[in-house]
């Protein structure tokens, strides 16, 4: 008897989605892959986020805390195509959970709420899916909602996302009376009727006839300016055939100049079919995206998503489990069975792969094989990492693994009796390989563990997790925020001889540096959370060949080695840039060696000499409270040393926008919930650094 598993084996690349479902938190995300996956027969039975019965949130911390924190895998079918689906967080504390998925995805469904439309996370995830070329489609939930509103939310994405949204569908009814849509290519009515999860097709209603040959029209204008095929017709039919205006669509969805957008509500089970229809229309199949490029001994490589190709495959998620460790990858080429062995391309190393799981969330089923296109778990790796490259031992190839962000919270962490201190390290060690935006460490004034990352919460879900997994009684220290030091004022000519002579082979190396500020330092400007990442640019005006380019190359890497702690207070240097104008050499002493120790201590007498300030971590905030409490929240704000950037009026709540300090926020929700009564909601996401009260240089929480 053939199962659901053998026939996903034997199911066409070209009907194979790579999918994710990308959102701001409670904008709906695990509540939409519920009902796919309650649609598609996957489960029999629909998840409910407040009930902790969902399948993709199986984690205790997520049934407790309401949110998905970890990206989970599912597979469903759906009219004849196999759908591998990934549920990402939709906190910005674990926007590296998102771009990790992001990595080995071919397509995303963006969904946003019909009342708050783009929030600062979904902008967020958005720009993350724009760095990695992952075309989207759009689903506006919540539509049965008071105040949802269909085109106040298109033109948030329009105007904060700057896409072309291609609006397929016009709403039935609104709000509490939301009951279904007009699909508008194949201009039909789509209608859930209560307590039924099945729709039933039908004309569109004559109520609503003139505003869907509107709508449409709009639509069909809007594909010609986009499209070079749709416009021919256009000018010479002066309409869109269903057949080219949905073949337009795809296009536009793949390329990225457009972004269809669909509407509904997952709770009530409106709007998924034509949704997964979408999917399966517009997004694309591991043949329809470009192979994937690699390198190797210095060349570069193309991988097709072909079965037959040599084995490539990308590490993105590993699980540590109470049965065995799971590594999640994708396949990108070739095919790959139980037993076999693949090369570490990192390590260098050859491993054996003990089985192959077909993951459903916390459940597995076993595969013989897996193929190109397919996203897989398997077990018995050792040594694999997150953004490791597992190839054919004839085959190397070394692929781009995903941007890790520097982490911007640090906490202290010891255990309380000193025989669970090595059980701790061991903890600590197997949760930075489970999520690499995790960084342990030890202090070298106090000695103790530093666990550092993306925010409050990310910390707070980590030492929790070795609480629950270790039963490790863990005291957590007073949080800190990562600083930095840039400079404001340079030095020109500092020169700098180093010279050592105790026997034997000495060491000289002579250099004369100008060191000057680099400019748009304080952060990128994306809000994708990397503007703490050290920015440096070297480069050498020396000629005649008085400083050879190998002692060049040993004197930059001198350089970077001195921004590793600031003249401050320790903190790493960002945004400086050294040019080295003048330097001699000794025929015999001078060496690489030489060279690299004089670029470390030249710069560091350097930055001695310049103009420095302290860099802080500032978060772009948006706070959500009833009109009554905005008074006393703004005066809060500004307490915290926040810059109110606007404030938006909205059904009886105000928005306010505004920039503040990453210290500042550490008990900020306890701070709202108790001057708003409990309605009052934050999002907060990370938008580079500023320049910091001299006060602030020891990093601890003051308030």
């Amino acid at each position: 008897m053939r199962t659901d598993l053998h026939r996903h084996l034997d199911t066409p690349l070209a009907a194979v989605r790579n999918l994710g479902i990308l959102a701001h938190v409670d904008a709906g995300k695990t509540t939409l892959t519920e009902r796919i996956l309650y649609l598609t027969g996957t489960t029999h039975k629909r998840g409910e986020v407040h009930d902790g019965t969902t399948v993709t949130d199986f984690d205790p911390q997520e049934r407790d805390r309401g949110i998905t924190i970890f990206a989970a895998a599912v597979s469903c079918s759906w009219d004849a195509h196999r759908i591998n689906l990934i549920d990402t967080p939709g906190h910005v504390d674990f926007s590296d959970e998102v771009a990790r998925s992001l990595r080995v995805l071919d397509g995303a469904v963006a969904v946003f709420d019909a009342v708050a439309g783009v929030e600062p996370q979904s902008e967020a995830v958005w720009r993350q899916a724009d760095r990695y070329g992952v075309p989207r489609i759009a689903f506006v939930n919540k539509l049965d909602r008071a105040g949802a509103d269909l085109d106040t939310a298109v033109e948030s994405i329009r105007e904060r996302l700057h896409p072309a949204p291609l609006v397929v569908q016009l709403p039935i009814g609104s709000e509490a009376g939301f009951t279904g849509v007009v699909d508008l290519p194949r201009m039909r009515s789509l209608v859930w009727p209560e307590g039924r999860d099945t729709v039933e097709e039908g004309p569109v209603p004559e109520a609503l006839r003139d505003a869907a040959e509107g709508r449409r029209r709009q639509l069909e204008e809007a594909v010609a300016e986009l499209h070079p095929g749709a416009l021919e017709e256009f000018c010479a039919e002066g309409t869109l055939s269903a057949r080219t205006l949905t073949a337009a669509l795809r296009d536009l969805t793949r390329s990225g100049d457009g972004v269809v957008v669909l509407c509904g509500s997952a709770y009530r089970n409106r709007g998924i079919e034509p949704l997964l229809d979408a999917v399966v229309a517009y997004l694309p199949s591991p043949r329809d995206v470009p192979a994937v490029r690699g390198t190797w001994d210095g060349g570069e490589q193309e991988r097709f998503a072909d079965p037959a190709a040599p084995f490539a495959a990308l590490v993105f998620k590993v699980n540590g489990t109470a049965t065995g460790r799971l590594t999640y990858l994708r396949v990108y080429s070739g095919t790959i069975g139980k037993g076999e062995t693949v090369w570490d391309s990192g390590t260098g190393r050859t491993e054996r792969i003990g089985r192959i799981l077909r993951v459903q969330a916390d459940h597995h089923a076993p595969l013989e094989r897996a193929v190109a296109g397919d996203i897989v778990a398997v077990v018995g790796l050792k040594s694999a990492r997150a953004g490791s490259t597992l190839c054919a031992p004839g085959a190397p190839l070394v692929l781009e693994p995903p941007t890790v962000a520097d982490p911007v919270v640090s906490v202290a962490v010891e255990a309380v009796g000193s025989a669970e201190a090595e059980l701790l390290v061991s903890a600590l060690t197997r949760l930075v390989e489970e999520d690499p935006s995790l960084v342990v460490r030890t202090d070298p004034e106090t000695s103790q563990l530093v666990l550092s990352g993306m925010g409050e919460l990310h910390l707070e879900v980590a030492v929790e997790k070795i609480r629950l997994a270790q039963g490790l009684d863990v005291r957590v220290g007073r949080p800190r925020v990562a600083y930095r030091e840039t400079v404001v004022r340079g030095v020109s000519g500092l020169v700098h001889r180093h010279v050592k002579q105790d026997g034997g082979a000495g060491e000289f190396a002579h250099v004369v540096l100008d060191v000057e500020p680099l400019e748009d330092v304080p952060g990128d400007g994306d809000g994708d959370g990397d503007g703490g990442a050290t920015r440096f640019a070297f480069r050498s005006t020396v000629v005649g060949g008085r400083v050879p380019q190998e002692y060049v190359r040993a004197l930059e890497a001198g350089c970077r080695d001195a921004l590793a702690d600031g003249p401050l207070g320790g903190h790493p240097v960002t945004g400086v840039r050294v040019v080295l104008t003048d330097g001699a050499t000794h025929p015999k002493d001078s060496s690489e060696r030489a060279f690299r120790t004089a670029g470390r201590f030249a710069l560091r007498e350097a930055l001695r000499a310049c103009a420095m300030v302290l860099l802080e971590p500032v978060a772009d905030v948006t706070v959500t409270v009833p009109d009554d409490a905005v008074g006393g929240v703004l005066g809060d704000l500004a307490a915290r040393r926040g810059q109110v950037s606007g404030s938006v009026a909205r059904a009886g709540v105000v928005v306010i926008t505004a920039t503040v300090p990453l210290v500042e926020l550490f008990g900020y929700a306890t701070r709202l919930r108790s001057r708003t009564r409990g309605r009052g909601v934050f999002t907060a996401r990370p938008a580079g650094y500023a320049p910091a009260p001299s006060t602030a240089a020891s990093g601890t929480v003051t308030r």
